[in-house]
């Protein structure tokens, strides 16, 4: 099985130790690229969906998300960003 080559994909984790910034990052990311909906506008730490990391302020289980980069160095085509924001 021959692996292909994808121009138009990136995959990130990001891991760093607890309150670096990792789930205030990926919030970042994901209202740069207007990824949330109306509904969501304003709200904080939008990976932490379960009760208890909202309640502690921590990431407890890994999440992921993926997000369109249309910038400058996308070409013709977005790049799909995926996205792990990993437990601290």
């Amino acid at each position: 099985m021959a692996l292909v080559a994808r121009n138009d994909l990136r995959n990130v984790a990001i891991v760093a130790h607890v309150d670096h910034g990792k789930t205030t990052l990926v919030d970042a990311m994901l209202k740069q690229t207007n990824s949330f909906d109306a509904h969501f506008e304003g709200e904080d730490r939008m990976m932490d969906s379960n009760d208890l990391e909202r309640e502690k302020g921590i990431t407890i289980l890994a999440k992921n998300t993926a997000v369109l980069y249309n910038g400058k160095h996308a070409d013709s085509t977005p790049i799909v960003i995926n996205v792990i924001d990993t437990p601290g």
